[in-house]
């Protein structure tokens, strides 16, 4: 036998007793074992609270949409109607009706035209307060408003 040969087997026997108490020195791969693991422990939240704040923009952006439509909608069927007080009552109907299930607090319809004469517009501005951030826990009171105008129906009935 060489004399590296009794080394060598008691190097083995010496590495064959540290890996029994748990002294062996860790691979590559095992010193790298729970790196995942924290990593998805601080990565995660992270994530959820971006996902939350998509969604809370995209509800801002689904309420302005609504919104513009209300107003569009409250524009028009005030312009159909035969007299002022009936047109800003079928005006407030209209807008409330599309912005139930959009807005927090009331809806404030107003009308920003000048009179209710034939061959005018009949403008509307319609507000309110959306949820948005509301659903991730920060309550910032976002009103929007959008305006619209539609021309006076010249054969709506005047009598």
């Amino acid at each position: 036998m060489t004399p590296t040969a009794p080394a060598a087997r008691l190097a083995a026997l010496v590495r064959d007793r540290r890996a029994r108490l748990g002294l062996a020195r860790p691979s590559a791969a095992s010193a790298d074992a729970g790196i995942s693991t924290i990593e998805v422990v601080i990565l995660a939240p992270v994530m959820i609270l971006f996902i939350l704040v998509l969604v809370a923009f995209g509800q801002l952006v689904d309420g302005r949409g609504a919104l513009d439509g209300a107003a569009r909608d409250a524009a028009r069927a005030g312009s159909i109607q035969k007299d002022h007080g009936t047109a800003l009552a079928e005006a407030r109907r209209a807008a409330e009706a599309n912005l139930a299930d959009v807005c927090t607090g009331p809806v404030s319809v107003r009308q920003t035209s000048a009179g209710f004469e034939p061959d005018t517009l009949f403008t509307v501005e319609v507000s309110c307060q959306i949820r948005g951030l509301a659903m991730i826990g920060v309550n910032v009171p976002t009103t929007l408003t959008a305006s619209f105008s539609s021309p006076l129906d010249p054969f709506r009935r005047t009598a």
